[in-house]
């Protein structure tokens, strides 16, 4: 069906499907956070939990660290 004959139909209800897809297209631009720092807590706070800032360097040093302790006890004794 051509758009001329909907619009000569009704057009109010073309106004209103109209209005409502601008209302729709804009909510998928709109920000849910209200600040830069609002942002950043959250893409941090989510990347903690999804364990992208978690290491095993810290728990690997520290037993290298004690191995190298435990063998140089080792040696001078």
């Amino acid at each position: 069906m051509p758009m001329d004959s909907i619009r000569k139909r009704n057009p109010q209800a073309a106004l209103n499907s109209l209005e409502a897809a601008a209302i729709s297209a804009r909510g998928g631009f709109a920000c849910m956070f209200s600040t830069a720092e609002e942002y950043e807590a959250a893409l941090i706070s989510e990347r903690r939990a999804s364990g992208r800032y978690t290491s095993r360097w810290p728990l690997l040093m520290f037993i290298g660290c004690a191995m190298m302790i435990a063998g140089t006890v080792l040696l001078l004794t």
